[in-house]
């Protein structure tokens, strides 16, 4: 087996005596270099150990490493890559489909029928004891549906069933009449279909095009922008100045004491909601089940945008109007102005078991009752711009679209806006100041800000500390997900993709890897445990990291010599190789 060749070591540096702090402190660090060494051959810097304990005599035969699946490289750069690889084979495969992704349902076991009907007598008696007052039975025929549906959930059936004697929350019906103040949406009856149309062309060849959308927030106030081209002339700023790529000005308001960062901070909680109703226009607007998958990011203004790449081709016009008619009412009660500051917010009262307003002692109103006299909403979040680029299958421009939507998804939100002057952080901390005091859901403690007690209100709500999501620097208003796939993408999940890689990685390396790190399917025979990384039964996490080099470098032996692993012509140093990207491997 073929070996990187030792560099060698290097010459201390100049004008330092050896031996010294400073010549120490030069050295590389052993784990570091390990954790390299890992990030460069694929292998998960921080894998989990799940023990392999036999069923019937609980003796622990072995152990299992698996990957820590981290999403973000700031946790484990070789987990990041491999998902966001992974993706890239998920909306790859799943865009340009010419057949549709329809799973038919089997028909139910007859042991599922037999249990249905079972349950359908017990809730028979059921009633009819209850009306009887017979709560003693009314018990007995609930232990016994309980027995039913624990069997069920045995079967080969999805789904649940509600069960009996259960309260259901009180639903609220708002009206569905749309606003006057937005444009009108073209309505049409939507067909079971997601594939989209066939063009014919030259000499009778087809075409079947798909589309890149990148629906963005609205503008909240003109901001240094970069270098635009329009009609192959160039536009400067706004400022009237041409800003570079590392200007420190980018992405910051050019004036911030008219800036609306009370929008911009609504707009970001809200964006996930308008996106999900844009989606359902769409699919009203356009007559069929319109199948996307895309990626959140956040621009450098710091305001959320999506890339999707979507199935079929869709009129531009109609596109924009349905974009222009989206918006998302919140129900919430008014929160424009705070009637409590920070200094002195509603205090507790035990007897009371309220919060009450600290001067007179008066109970704030409770969620509910706040709920129950609204007449309009609160807010109304609404969606910006779109831009639809048309992709052919097969094309550069598809892939590199692909890649360009995945670029930023091993990192954070807030980490690729590159937030390094002193105007850009200024801009990132006013927007935070304002998400600290905004509510973000209804059992946030900003509202006691509003004069409002929130779902649930207990003990020790302090205004301007919540902990959701809402307000952690990291997601910066935005809580939804990173990737959204419709269901009717594709049949295949991301660890479906995974599993396939991991299948076709065995058969080529077959032999070559131990089977406790890759177990076969043992029938029950086995049951596995999470092990405490700092147990002693457990190999020290250098050591395991070693083995997990070792047997990714016998994996690629193993590719070379199948001819799997090797490519014609020149090798790039950037693009990975097809065979490991089936693998999920970076």
């Amino acid at each position: 087996m073929s070996r990187e060749p030792i560099s060698p070591q290097p010459a201390p540096v100049a004008g330092v005596r050896p031996g010294s702090r400073v010549d120490r402190m030069a050295r590389p660090l052993v784990r570091d270099v390990l954790r390299e060494i890992a990030e460069r051959h694929g292998v998960c810097t921080r894998p989990l150990v799940v023990r392999r304990i036999e069923r019937d005599t609980g003796r622990i035969v072995g152990f299992v490493e698996v990957p820590c699946g981290a999403r973000l490289a700031s946790k484990c750069k070789p987990c990041a890559e491999r998902n966001r690889r992974l993706r890239q084979r998920q909306i790859r495969e799943g865009w340009h489909l010419t057949e549709e992704p329809v799973v038919v349902p089997e028909k139910p076991a007859a042991e599922v029928v037999a249990l249905l009907h079972q349950r359908a007598d017990l809730l028979f008696d059921r009633e009819r004891a209850v009306l009887a007052q017979d709560w003693s039975l009314v018990d007995e025929l609930d232990a016994a549906i309980d027995q039913v549906d624990e069997q069920l959930a045995g079967q080969r059936i999805r789904g649940g069933l509600h069960k009996p004697g259960e309260e259901r929350k009180p639903r609220t019906v708002r009206s569905t009449r749309r606003r006057t103040d937005v444009p009108e949406l073209p309505r049409r009856r939507v067909e079971n279909r997601s594939i989209g149309r066939v063009y014919i062309g030259r000499g009778g060849k087809q075409h079947r095009p798909s589309m890149l959308l990148t629906p963005t927030l609205p503008s909240f106030g003109p901001v240094h922008s970069g270098k635009r081209m329009r009609r192959g002339q160039l536009i400067p700023c706004e400022c009237g100045r041409l800003h570079g790529e590392r200007d420190p000005l980018l992405g910051t308001p050019l004036d911030p004491d008219t800036y609306d960062y009370r929008g911009h901070a609504l707009a970001l909680i809200f964006f996930p909601r308008v996106l999900d109703r844009f989606w359902q226009n769409y699919r009203r607007a356009v007559g069929w089940k319109i199948a996307y998958a895309g990626v959140v990011e956040m621009q450098r203004r710091l305001a959320t945008h999506a890339h999707f790449a979507v199935r079929g081709t869709i009129p531009r016009r109609l596109t924009r109007q349905v974009a222009a008619a989206t918006y998302h009412q919140v129900w919430w009660p008014a929160f424009d102005t705070p009637v409590y500051d920070l200094e002195r917010p509603p205090v507790w009262n035990e007897q009371q078991q309220a919060y009450v307003d600290p001067h007179t002692g008066t109970p704030l109103v409770t969620w509910r009752q706040a709920i129950a006299t609204l007449t309009e909403p609160a807010y109304v979040a609404r969606l910006g711009s779109v831009d639809v680029r048309g992709m052919e299958a097969g094309t550069r421009a598809a892939d590199r679209a692909i890649k360009y939507a995945t670029k930023y998804l091993t990192k954070d939100l807030v980490d690729h806006t590159f937030v390094k002057s002193e105007a850009q952080r200024a801009h990132h901390e006013r927007l935070r100041q304002e998400l600290a005091v905004l509510p973000c859901s209804s059992r946030c403690a900003n509202w006691l800000l509003y004069g409002v007690q929130p779902e649930g209100a207990k003990r020790g709500l302090v205004p301007g500390a919540c902990r959701g999501k809402v307000h952690q620097p990291a997601t910066l208003g935005y809580t939804g997900r990173r990737c959204l796939i419709s269901r009717n993408w594709s049949n295949k999940t991301l660890t479906d993709h995974r599993l396939d890689g991991r299948d076709w990685l065995r058969a080529i390396a077959a032999g070559l890897l131990d089977d406790q790190q890759h177990p076969e399917h043992d029938h029950g025979r086995y049951i596995y445990e999470l092990a405490n990384q700092h147990d002693r039964d457990i190999p020290p996490l250098q050591q395991r990291i070693f083995r997990s080099i070792a047997a990714r470098l016998r994996i690629r032996q193993a590719l070379n010599a199948a001819g799997v692993g090797q490519r014609a012509g020149p090798v790039s140093a950037t693009q990975p190789s097809p065979a490991l990207a089936m693998a999920g491997r970076p």
